[in-house]
């Protein structure tokens, strides 16, 4: 058989992909894995009693915020590094932005404490349970973004598998926060980034396995 042949047969068939497909999937991903992450949130921890009057507290929002701009940029990272070819640019940023704000928050707020209240701040009441649980909420988005990206075509499974990680982890510490009673600037620098970190590690150690071609 002749190459223009071959080439011509393994053509037979072929549909385009369809556009968007990457971010559908991952839509879809997210659609399916945060409700059950809030059941899970519901049914395990509970939601904060006060949380009508919480979310009048500025820090409230600061502790939303920063897990849902990981979650987002996750997501755009995610759904570029599922088609080949296409670049990250500059949405690396996403991550390190608020990350860097917070860090800032923590260090100001430790400098402008007594001593002996920095630790009380950087360990709360929860420091034991809080990265865990986070990771532990997380784990339904997480397994579902790596199922639309199995059926997707990245080429660097590790940074997918991590990206997925980033998106699972700022998904499930929002959904943490509803229930979190822990609102000090240095804790969340610690321990919430190193629960949305668990998930990202994950990612970036099984990806090589379960999203090769």
């Amino acid at each position: 058989m002749k190459t223009d042949d071959f080439v011509a047969m393994l053509a037979t068939g072929a549909q385009p992909v369809p556009r968007r497909a990457a971010s559908r999937r991952m839509s879809i991903a997210l659609l399916v894995g945060l409700p059950l992450s809030f059941a899970w949130m519901l049914l395990v921890y509970g939601m904060r009693r006060d949380i009508a009057q919480v979310m009048f507290w500025p820090m409230f929002w600061v502790r939303m915020l920063l897990p849902v701009c990981v979650a987002i940029t996750g997501f755009v990272i995610v759904q570029r590094l599922a088609r080949p070819g296409v670049p990250v640019r500059r949405a690396w940023l996403g991550l390190v932005a608020p990350l860097a704000v917070i860090w800032v928050m923590a260090a100001a707020m430790l400098l402008s404490s007594p001593a002996d209240e920095r630790p009380t701040l950087i360990m709360g009441q929860t420091w034991r349970t809080c990265a865990m649980n986070i990771a532990m909420i997380s784990l339904p988005v997480f397994v579902a973004a790596l199922v639309a990206l199995k059926g997707l075509a990245p080429t660097r499974p590790a940074l997918a598998g991590a990206a997925a990680g980033a998106m699972a982890g700022g998904a499930g510490a929002a959904v943490y926060a509803l229930h979190c009673q822990e609102l000090a600037a240095p804790f969340l620098a610690v321990w919430y980034v190193a629960g949305i970190s668990l998930p990202v590690l994950v990612g970036a150690l099984i990806g090589p396995r379960i999203l090769r071609w």
